[in-house]
């Protein structure tokens, strides 16, 4: 007899953008087929969160987080503390950002990222809402500004799509932050980053897809979608030495554990 695996949750997605908006009545259905029973779709930019919330309030599976993604910051693309309080008081806005810094592809906006990550951060005090962090080769700043304004006044975060250093894991996860889990883990050349979530307390592991993009395998290269959550899941258990069961049952609990606007089922 086959054992019904427990739900599991998208934690972060795009289901916004036109790859996976156009599919979308299809997409929830192929996600719950899997086990995927809550996606938590992201909004990155203010001109698309009436789009979004139009999305969430279609779908009771579907919630969401809005924030200005460090790669959309620019001297006339900044987003205001109140336009992040306002919009937190939708019933389905369960998250603030995702916000961060980006090295990578924008450091030359590094000011501006870091002024709107402050932002984001007074917000998720003030809404007690998590604050979602993007972070891209910018390991020591993100870590410094973290931990200065968590003992400011502290907040709740998950590090989203972690892929970062083993220090910038070790300092979060002491603050009480989280890891989200995305198919990074199940390429063949992520051997230390796997290494990296085995050292973490699996209670403040999370899974997402970030889909459209970064699907793992066996649909690396793919266009990635929230079913695929479980083809992460699976890998994941396999880090932490647990059965596909209890890993799943596992980082269900964390997300209603750290996202409790949603409510416990």
């Amino acid at each position: 007899m086959s054992i019904i695996l427990p739900e599991i949750v998208d934690s972060h997605c795009h289901l916004d953008f036109p790859e996976l908006l156009k599919d979308i009545d299809n997409l929830v259905c192929r996600a719950k087929r899997r086990g995927v029973c809550k996606f938590v779709t992201i909004c990155t930019k203010e001109e698309d969160l009436e789009k979004v919330i139009s999305l969430a309030e279609s779908f009771k599976e579907i919630y969401f987080a809005f924030g200005l993604h460090p790669m959309n910051v620019s001297g006339s693309s900044k987003i205001s503390l109140e336009s992040l309080l306002e919009a937190a008081k939708h019933p389905k806005m369960i998250g603030i950002g995702e916000t961060g810094l980006d090295y990578y592809y924008t450091v030359e906006t590094k000011e501006l990222q870091i002024e709107s990550l402050i932002t984001h951060i007074v917000a998720a005090r003030k809404t007690n809402l998590p604050l979602i962090i993007h972070s891209r080769n910018a390991d020591e700043d993100m870590g410094n500004i973290l931990v200065a304004e968590f003992n400011r006044k502290p907040f709740k975060c998950v590090m989203h799509c972690f892929s970062s250093g083993e220090k910038l894991a070790r300092v979060t996860t002491e603050l009480g932050f989280y890891l989200s889990m995305s198919g990074i883990v199940t390429f063949p050349k992520s051997e230390d980053l796997r290494k990296i979530f085995s050292k973490i307390d699996k209670k403040r592991i999370l899974l997402e897809t970030d889909s459209p993009y970064l699907a793992p395998v066996p649909n690396r290269g793919k266009k990635n979608e929230p079913a695929f959550t479980a083809d992460t899941a699976k890998v994941g258990a396999e880090i932490f030495k647990l059965n596909e069961y209890d890993f799943r049952r596992l980082t269900t609990e964390n997300f209603y554990n750290l996202f409790e606007k949603v409510g416990k089922p």
